[in-house]
């Protein structure tokens, strides 16, 4: 019967109990027999770590003749005698923790590098002081060389996408220039007011393009995309930092890609809408876009200063911009909230259970009232 011995570490020694002397001889001779059989590249070595037995899988995979009695370690021109393996072997043998998993590069003269793993364990028979030492080896070279070749084609792709993003965002910027130019040439507010909306909304796509084309993952730092993003929104459609400021307020916090473009759209549409309707007849003000996020979800709110809400409903406008924030929410699992500011208009999108005055106030200042 065999049963595992008491040894530290994830390997123990394997001893043959139960057998008087013959039966541990003769034991041991099927034990030599197996190791010469087996399809796997395996060695049974002796206390001192020269060969016992060793199978015909191991010679024609290694190409070395593996004779019983001949020093493990001085197989072929020594390239299996690395100082670390010795001493691992050594260990072995003496009865500390067995070999689990070792990985080691073969280097022979005239031959490919191979990567092999290597287990070893001690066995212990009963009435011997004989102490043996099994070994076997698995040849992994494919694997590893499937596995860098799985890698480099990741990072191949993950070049091409980041120059994509950034030819991307170049195109998109350029887009934005000509929409912006002609708002500037229109001869009339009713021309320019939707060229300004359509500059504002290509350049959220223009920014997020740049962020990712920057990241090392699929993933946007939203602070820095949030203050580029209305900085180009301020550039295009405030004529008079002066009279109209817009500030931007985001914690630390990281999102996909997918997620940063929602969010920067749902920004361009808010903050668009402050500066059409917030602030009539040349009136200064401000509009401050507010983020944060916890554990329990995320609240984005873009509040201003002006006018506030019509108090007549049949003046409220609801345009394609409303539509456009609306449907993002839903795609981000959130609600939107317009509320009324002291003075001006609160609009909220709440991914969370908390409300926009809870966290305005854990924000150092309460959104809306200034």
């Amino acid at each position: 019967m065999v049963s595992g011995g008491g040894a530290s570490g994830p390997w123990k020694e394997f001893a043959v109990v139960d057998l008087d002397p013959t039966a541990t001889a003769a034991a041991s001779g099927l034990a030599f027999a197996v190791i010469a059989s087996s399809h796997a590249p395996s060695l049974l070595l002796d206390g001192s770590l020269c060969i016992a037995a060793a199978s015909l899988s191991f010679g024609s995979a290694f190409q070395i003749d593996a004779t019983p009695g001949a020093a493990f370690l001085e197989l072929g021109a020594g390239e299996w005698n690395g100082p670390q393996l010795k001493a691992l072997l050594q260990a072995t043998a003496a009865g500390g923790a067995g070999i689990e998993d070792y990985e080691m590069d073969l280097e022979r003269a005239g031959k490919s590098t191979r990567r092999l793993v290597l287990t070893a364990q001690r066995l212990v028979y009963p009435h011997q002081s004989q102490v043996w030492v099994l070994v076997s080896v698995t040849d992994v070279t494919h694997a590893r060389h499937r596995e860098k070749a799985k890698d480099a084609l990741l990072l191949e792709k993950g070049v091409l996408l980041r120059e994509v993003q950034h030819r991307t965002a170049n195109s998109l910027q350029i887009i934005a220039s000509l929409l912006l130019q002609s708002a500037r040439q229109a001869p009339v507010e009713e021309a320019r007011l939707p060229l300004q909306t359509a500059h504002g909304r290509v350049m959220s796509f223009a920014v997020v393009q740049k962020q990712l084309a920057m990241a090392t993952l699929d993933e946007v730092e939203l602070d820095g995309y949030l203050q580029d993003l209305c900085a180009g929104i301020s550039g295009s459609m405030i004529d008079d930092s002066d009279r109209l400021s817009l500030t931007v307020n985001c914690d630390d916090s990281v999102v996909s890609a997918s997620q940063s473009i929602s969010l920067g759209l749902i920004v361009t549409e808010m903050v668009i809408n402050a500066i059409k309707h917030a602030f009539p007849d040349g009136r200064c003000g401000e509009i401050q876009v507010l983020y944060r996020s916890d554990p329990s979800g995320w609240i984005l709110v873009v509040s201003d200063n002006g006018v506030g809400q019509p108090k007549v409903p049949e003046q409220i406008h609801v345009g394609l911009g409303s539509g456009i924030i609306q449907a993002l929410a839903a795609q981000l699992d959130a609600k939107v909230e317009v509320s009324e500011g002291d003075p001006g208009t609160i609009a909220s999108v709440l991914h969370s259970h908390m409300s926009a005055d809870i966290l305005a106030r854990a924000a150092g200042g309460r959104v809306g009232g200034r």
